[in-house]
């Protein structure tokens, strides 16, 4: 499946992939990039983790009032929250303004199931961001990422910094990062519930989904969470995937992982990662399973979809 997030005419967004080596580097980029904004009088948010969130913090020293900072490993702990709740939900607020903002969404402590959705986020950040008043600047550790993501980097975003200067990528392609992560996800193990459901069969597929929550050992608030997401993606396979789907549940590293199957095909790469107008009536199912979910991976193709969504315990 080869997925189409458009061509990325002249326009004001920059999205900037920004090497660094130690924290002395880290702080000369990202300083001269807060400091910028803020002597142009932008907007500024950086969303980076916690420990690089100190260094910034403690360097901005009374200027960190004037900062949005964000604990990336929260904010961002699911890939697919990061654009609308974070870098949308900003520059948003100022609809206005030129905005900037830091985003590290990939440090040295992802897991390699989460990576994927970590590399079709920056991907995707270019289509979600055409057009409006915004430089994004995302660090890459090259002294902790494997080469793999530092390439990655380079083709998902336009525009290099590191300690040489700042230049154009020769390799970006974002589409092709987009679709090699649309990849298949590995079975689930043979011990695992598996529900058939339909239309007539959503409420009860719910409340064993929250049973099994229950029964293994997740809390009663964090259940609920569970639950609506998935009365959200069963509803959705229901309505837009063929009428009928499959759940299968299982407990993997402390984590409750629900994988809901269908006949349908999620078309738009940017569904579940765009803020909904407030008064537009439906299509918040995938930002409420986005918003809630520690983790959402996706495999779709025009024969039907796999959506994978994992809470811990």
């Amino acid at each position: 499946m080869t997925t189409d997030i458009g061509e990325l005419p002249s326009d004001p967004f920059l999205h900037c992939a920004f090497f660094y080596r130690g924290s002395d580097e880290y702080l000369a980029g990202t300083m001269d990039f807060i400091r910028t904004g803020l002597a142009n009088g932008e907007p500024v948010a950086v969303a980076v983790p916690g420990a690089n969130l100190t260094l910034v913090r403690d360097a901005l020293g009374a200027d960190a009032g004037a900062v949005l900072l964000l604990d990336m490993a929260v904010a961002g702990r699911n890939p697919g929250r990061i654009i609308p709740s974070v870098k949308r939900a900003f520059a948003d607020a100022h609809p206005q303004r030129s905005v900037r903002i830091i985003g590290e969404p990939i440090w040295a402590g992802r897991s390699e199931l989460e990576y994927p959705a970590c590399a079709q986020h920056e991907a995707l950040i270019n289509a979600a961001f055409t057009g409006r008043e915004a430089t994004i600047l995302c660090p890459y550790d090259t002294a902790g990422l494997d080469k793999v993501v530092l390439d990655d980097a380079l083709r998902t975003h336009p525009v290099v910094i590191d300690s040489h200067g700042e230049g154009a990528s020769t390799v970006y392609d974002p589409g092709r990062v987009l679709d090699s992560y649309n990849e298949i996800l590995p079975d689930a193990p043979p011990d695992s519930t598996v529900i058939a459901f339909d239309e007539a069969s959503l409420a009860n597929t719910r409340h064993t989904a929250t049973g099994f929550a229950r029964s293994a050992g997740m809390t009663a608030d964090r259940a609920i969470d569970l639950e609506l997401v998935v009365a959200e993606a069963t509803t959705n396979s229901v309505v837009h995937g063929g009428g009928s789907g499959a759940l299968t549940l299982w407990v993997e590293e402390a984590q409750i992982v629900c994988r809901v199957q269908d006949n349908g095909c999620i078309a738009d790469p940017l569904a579940g990662r765009i803020p909904v107008p407030p008064n537009r009536i439906g299509g918040r199912g995938l930002l409420l399973i986005n918003q809630l979910s520690d983790l959402v991976r996706l495999h779709t193709t025009p024969a039907g979809n796999t959506l994978q969504m994992h809470f811990a315990l």
